[in-house]
């Protein structure tokens, strides 16, 4: 199954953050978004980082209440792990087992049209093999 199928079932909506933005103002908006990350973008819409809850909590641990204050371009993943519409899911999860990443910003060409987390990749995989399973029962008793 290729990314771009995962992005039209979940849908592409992306939630974004200014690197200006506070760890405080991040933080509000992961809870009331309910996501695990938040994609970075410059003023041209560029990706130039993503923030996760796992940066959220290595800078409190190592700072304390007062990084709430600090910006995300302080602590926000630079390295930007991506996935293209045409990759499979085992690519990507591949990809985000090696580089230890959770999230991968879906661009088409270098445009950010969706996102997907760790737990879509695998949700999506066991529907397949279920479904696998379920042909492959229903073969087996026509026989």
């Amino acid at each position: 199954m290729l990314i771009a199928q995962i992005i039209r079932d979940k849908g592409a909506v992306v939630h974004t953050l200014a690197a200006s933005a506070t760890l405080e103002e991040a933080a509000r908006e992961l809870h009331e978004k309910r996501v695990g990350a938040l994609v970075v973008m410059d003023a041209e819409n560029a990706i130039i980082g993503v923030f996760s809850e796992r940066d959220l909590v290595r800078e409190i641990a190592r700072r304390g209440a007062k990084a709430l204050q600090d910006d995300v371009a302080s602590a926000m993943s630079r390295e930007v792990f991506t996935a293209r519409l045409d990759e499979t899911i085992d690519d990507c999860l591949g990809r985000m087992t090696d580089r230890r990443v959770r999230h991968l910003p879906v661009v088409d060409e270098v445009r950010l049209v969706g996102i997907v987390s760790i737990g879509d990749l695998v949700k999506h995989r066991i529907a397949l093999a279920e479904a696998e399973s379920a042909a492959m029962q229903a073969y087996i008793a026509a026989q």
